[in-house]
């Protein structure tokens, strides 16, 4: 049984992300934030007092949280260049029931094969933090397509895209904001188009065979990435994402015999959102009540726990998601089409 009837949670770095899961802590009925970790002392005092934190379950030391804490979930909020390790060390300490871990998972597939090695190995739940998969509008939309509501489903396209107002490449300085630096793992692929691949992979229910595409450099990164994923039977994912131009987040499922909108896709504040149905029957909103996505990504992780049951994004899912990023990299640099290692 958890302590006081609550699953008890560590987070494991306490920058921006980590904001959403401490409120997600807050609002999710089955979690206690029990614990926070950070290499900045500054850092976990800010966060400590935003959260109600006391010092003692402060720590400076991931292994000395690990060993005075009687933790079930870790969440790793650290920047993803620094999660295959964290990972492997939370894994091989044995302190945790669970891991869930900020997207990218990690850097490379070598890495994600690492870490979710780790985790298996020790007994130990892990899964990929996309929200949105927990949201009610992916999960009502993957039963449309599923239930053959647009026809066959042939094509996907999809953006996210966070610029457009801040100037060119010198206006995204790496030493600004982890998004922008090569060595904390930032990039227009790591930070946005990883919802987008992931997505398209949830809603084909496949993985990709190949994927081809150009980048746009910043600095040290890529500011924008434009990727074609190819799936079985000529199916296909466009993806468009960047820091350098505005464009909002929206994803398009066409099929033979209709389509499907949603806008909002991946962050919406908790803010109500609908899902926009064209087919032969007509045009048809379906609204979709405010969620804490973050809260109910939680909840579904102690239902695991609770009952035994697969997470719905799972550790082989974390494997094939970075594979699908190595190959896009590869693309990029190379100008050709790349198949996706299996």
């Amino acid at each position: 049984m958890p302590k006081n009837g609550k699953y008890q949670v560590g987070l494991v770095g306490t920058g921006g992300i980590a904001r959403a899961h401490g409120g997600a802590c807050q609002h999710a009925p089955s979690v206690e934030l029990a614990a926070i970790h950070d290499v900045s002392e500054g850092a976990l005092k800010g966060f400590g007092e935003q959260f109600n934190v006391p010092e003692e379950n402060r720590y400076l030391s991931l292994d000395e949280m690990l060993e005075s804490e009687d933790l079930d979930i870790a969440v790793i909020c650290t920047w993803g260049a620094f999660h295959s390790k964290v990972g492997i060390q939370i894994s091989e300490s044995r302190q945790v029931k669970a891991i869930l871990c900020e997207k990218p998972f990690t850097s490379t597939a070598a890495e994600a094969e690492a870490f979710v090695g780790a985790a298996l190995e020790n007994d130990i739940l892990v899964a990929e933090a996309f929200k949105f998969r927990h949201h009610p509008m992916h999960i009502k939309a993957k039963e449309l397509v599923d239930s053959g509501a647009i026809g066959e489903f042939m094509t996907l396209r999809s953006t996210f895209c966070t610029g457009g107002g801040g100037g060119g490449p010198e206006s995204r300085k790496p030493e600004a904001n982890w998004r922008f630096n090569k060595a904390k793992g930032g990039g227009s692929i790591y930070d946005l188009a990883c919802y987008n691949i992931h997505h398209a992979r949830f809603m084909f229910g496949a993985e990709p065979l190949r994927v081809s595409g150009v980048s746009q450099a910043g600095l040290e990164v890529d500011d924008g990435s434009y990727l074609l994923l190819e799936f079985p039977g000529e199916k296909t994912a466009q993806i468009s994402t960047g820091f350098n131009c505005a464009g909002g987040q929206y994803a398009e499922m066409a099929g033979l015999g209709g389509m499907l909108r949603i806008d909002a896709a991946w962050n919406n504040g908790g803010s109500p959102v609908n899902i926009v149905l064209q087919n032969r029957d007509g045009r048809k909103v379906i609204d979709i009540d405010p969620v804490n996505q973050f809260a109910m990504q939680l909840e579904h992780m102690c239902e695991c726990l609770e009952t035994g049951q697969p997470h719905r994004i799972s550790p082989e899912s974390c494997i094939n998601q970075m594979r699908v990023i190595d190959a896009a990299f590869e693309a990029m640099a190379t100008g050709k089409t790349v198949a996706v290692k299996s």
